[in-house]
């Protein structure tokens, strides 16, 4: 049996169960049907859902790397591949794997970049890495378009030839959709982590700018949790929008819940490929977003959603006032794209293909 390991700097959050959590589990039993056996490293062990099925290795007390290192040192496993989910590009880490493996090593890139750019020195830092570690890499995977470019632009062009994408997808089949959509008066969720750069304070500004009448009538579900959520609440609390925004906290079953809804926002600053948008889509739920990203790689403008200009909040309060109002509204099923090009199964079969193409 062929044996790989994947290192995923990912919390396991029974909380939090989400489109990764679905990829892994799924990844996990294809490699088995397909004789290669998985060694699972995570910051954490859990067995909710399906991760009892997975041969976890954890250890709170070191860094995921270190936790990585030593248990190569210790054990001696003879991989195949190596795989890393969430993990820093061109550090020293992959360098002292080769010491230790004879392993390709495979690295997926879902880290999103600063909406303005890395600043010159950090840039230049990138580089020499780039110049210094990437020789240790095999394949890079972006998860989008943006992130492959934003991978040749970080560690060089010379990476081009090692360098893909694979999109994320969705368990299509467990996402609940919508049957009609509200053209007046319509609700909106966000579902996103609570974090800065998530932007959600800009949409908390965009819904103060509206219209007394709106923002007396207007509701926006916010699910998630997260390090912002105190600022958030001060900012609500600020301009007197208790009634428009409720936090819902983190749930573990979007998939049923955002078809209860008639969009999705998502004002973030920064994203490689939102899963969360994925999902919403799948729901029949169109999305109203940023042009950051991968976001433009599945939303088009005024067909499945609405896209506007990272932090320009006058931009959302027009687009939220015409969609309240009726005056702008999606009429296509968002579901149909995402079942053709972004599922679940097709992202599985794809990363299946780096490994099982070479060890066939």
């Amino acid at each position: 049996m062929n044996k790989i390991a994947i290192i995923c700097k990912y919390e396991l959050l029974p909380e939090r169960v989400g489109g990764m959590d679905y990829f892994f589990w799924d990844f996990d039993k294809k490699c088995k049907e397909n004789g290669i056996e998985i060694d699972w490293f995570f910051p954490n062990h859990s067995n909710h859902g399906q991760y009892s099925n997975l041969n976890i290795y954890s250890n709170t007390t070191k860094s995921l790397e270190s936790n990585f290192l030593s248990f190569c040192q210790e054990n001696k496993p003879e991989y195949s591949y190596i795989i890393t989910h969430f993990v820093e590009l061109c550090t020293p880490f992959f360098s002292k794997i080769s010491k230790l493996s004879k392993a390709k090593i495979i690295a997926v890139d879902h880290n999103p970049r600063p909406l303005n750019g890395y600043p010159f020195k950090k840039r230049i830092n990138k580089r020499l890495k780039g110049f210094l570690f990437s020789k240790y890499i095999d394949v890079f995977v972006g998860v989008s378009d943006y992130t492959v470019n934003a991978i040749l632009q970080d560690f060089g062009n010379h990476l081009k030839s090692k360098t893909q994408t694979i999109y994320n997808g969705v368990i299509i089949d467990s996402i609940l959709v919508r049957e009609t959509r509200n053209d007046i008066k319509p609700s909106f969720l966000v579902a996103s982590h609570l974090r800065e750069s998530k932007g959600i304070q800009d949409l908390i500004d965009a819904v103060n700018g509206l219209s007394p009448s709106i923002k007396e009538d207007i509701t926006i579900d916010v699910y998630g949790d997260g390090p912002y959520k105190e600022k958030l609440l001060e900012k609500i609390k600020q301009y007197s929008l208790e009634k428009v925004f409720v936090l819902k906290g983190s749930k573990a079953n979007l998939n049923e819940i955002f078809s209860q809804y008639d969009y999705m926002l998502q004002p973030t600053h920064m994203e490689c490929f939102s899963l969360s948008i994925l999902e919403s889509l799948a729901a029949n739920v169109p999305v109203i977003t940023t042009a950051v990203g991968g976001n433009t790689e599945v939303i088009t403008n005024q067909e499945n959603g609405y896209i506007f200009e990272a932090k320009n909040t006058q931009a959302l309060t027009n687009i939220l006032e015409d969609i309240y109002l009726g005056n702008k509204k999606i009429s296509i099923n968002t579901r149909e794209l995402i079942a053709n090009s972004f599922s679940l199964p097709k992202m599985v079969e794809n990363h299946l293909k780096l490994i099982v193409e070479s060890t066939n």
